[in-house]
């Protein structure tokens, strides 16, 4: 596959082979470019650019490094990395789809809303820290909205 955009569908975008592998709730595909183009050019079709969203992350939360980002604000699409994303080996995994994660031996289990599981080889601190920053970021989203829609009745 060549092209692919971030979806409600979408699970998580892995490294593989210069490539990337992303995983759906109902399929599994390859697509032929890097998991950083694949989120640049999602950041885009949804209306920014993956600094700008980083950007704005960083003036809602604070966080300046590996900060989580909002792909696309109404369906609140959430998405954060596992490592640094200028690195060859991060992966960006979905917040909105993630059910849990648990530690084995020194990997980490991440499970969906769907039971579908991806084994990773990362520590459960990061993972941990970054579903926290995530998830502040998604709180924060939310407020915005509720203080919008009351603001409008």
């Amino acid at each position: 596959m060549k092209d692919y955009e971030i979806n409600e569908q979408t699970l998580a975008i892995i490294p593989w082979k210069n490539k990337s592998k992303v995983y759906e709730k109902e399929i599994n595909f390859v697509v032929d470019k890097s998991v950083h183009t694949i989120m640049e050019e999602s950041c885009e079709y949804f209306g920014s650019s993956l600094e700008g969203r980083q950007k704005g992350t960083t003036s809602l939360i604070g966080v300046r490094h590996k900060t989580p980002i909002i792909i696309e604000e109404s369906k609140e699409i959430i998405f954060f990395p596992t490592s640094s994303p200028r690195g060859n080996n991060c992966s960006w995994i979905s917040l909105n789809n993630l059910e849990n994660y648990k530690k084995e031996n020194d990997k980490i289990r991440l499970r969906f809303n769907n039971k579908k599981e991806i084994n990773m080889d990362i520590s459960y601190g990061i993972i941990d820290n970054q579903v926290l920053r995530a998830t502040r970021l998604e709180s924060i989203l939310r407020k915005r909205k509720e203080v919008n829609f009351k603001s409008k009745l």
